[in-house]
């Protein structure tokens, strides 16, 4: 019994063998034929079939034959398709968007350009990587929401550039954080103030303002006492500033205490410096 098993496995292996040799020498046939009709069929049946290597190659050979005809834009339709399918993502990003440019007015045109943006998101790494494909999917998801407002899209679209944006929040929102770290050792508290800022303009709605705003406040402070005297009055100020503008805007924060001891410190340092001056040290 064991005997007539292998047996058995051993003619299924010829004959599946067999069947590979054939179907990739019809394919190779196919491939040398001048037959550009034929070819589009098969093309279409390998499409069909989710076989998109082949296909992707016959549509690849039949996109110049085509060109300027009727059935040019479903051939360069399909292929990007193809390319996508395959997962070779940023391939497909460019043959859809330059689809939308050869084909302007194309019942397809709405849909490549989403698909354009979709594969930049596809290609969206983790956050603490380099966000280029990030950038660019907010970017053309916004061009495709502008140029279609009333699509049935737009809700999606949305969506995900809610996500690609988080990305970039907290890829800034960390940087900031380091800058912080490292700003002692570095004596360069400006950095995350900058940074500090730009980010409260770039996400003002981000879950981390708040504590952004605080670390502005203490940057100015630690900044201030390292300060020559020249400029410790004016960073002192920064803080001081900051500060109200933080208890304005937060007056329940988590944040607060520690928030009101750098003030405090603040104002004690500005008086000690201001009775020098007066005293004339």
């Amino acid at each position: 019994m064991q005997a007539l098993k292998q047996s058995l496995k051993y003619i299924l292996l010829i004959i599946s063998f067999f069947f590979v040799i054939t179907s990739c020498d019809r394919f190779n046939k196919l491939l040398k034929s001048s037959d550009y009709e034929l070819k589009l069929k098969r093309a279409e049946e390998y499409y069909k079939k989710e076989n998109y290597i082949k296909a992707e190659q016959l549509y690849s050979e039949l996109i110049p034959i085509f060109k300027g005809s009727e059935k040019a834009e479903e051939i360069y339709y399909y292929f990007s398709y193809c390319n996508f399918y395959m997962g070779d993502y940023l391939l497909a990003q460019y043959h859809f968007k330059n689809f939308t440019r050869q084909f302007p007015v194309s019942k397809h045109t709405e849909e490549c350009f989403f698909m354009n943006a979709y594969c930049y998101y596809i290609s969206s790494p983790y956050y603490s990587l380099d966000q280029t494909d990030t950038k660019n999917a907010v970017k053309e998801f916004q061009a495709f929401a502008d140029e279609y407002p009333e699509s049935s899209r737009i809700d999606t679209c949305n969506k995900m550039i809610d996500k690609l944006r988080y990305k970039l929040e907290h890829k800034d929102y960390d940087q900031i954080k380091q800058y912080f770290d490292l700003a002692d050792y570095f004596n360069d508290y400006k950095a995350v103030i900058t940074s500090s800022k730009n980010f409260i303009k770039e996400f003002p709605d981000s879950r981390y303002v708040e504590e952004i705003h605080y670390l502005i406040i203490d940057s100015y402070y630690l900044m201030a006492i390292k300060s020559v005297p020249s400029k410790k009055v004016e960073r002192l100020d920064g803080a001081i500033e900051n500060y109200l503008k933080f208890v304005d805007l937060y007056p329940k924060s988590e944040y607060l205490g520690r928030a009101e001891n750098v003030y405090s410190s603040c104002l004690k340092e500005k008086e000690d410096i201001l009775k020098k001056q007066k005293n004339g040290f």
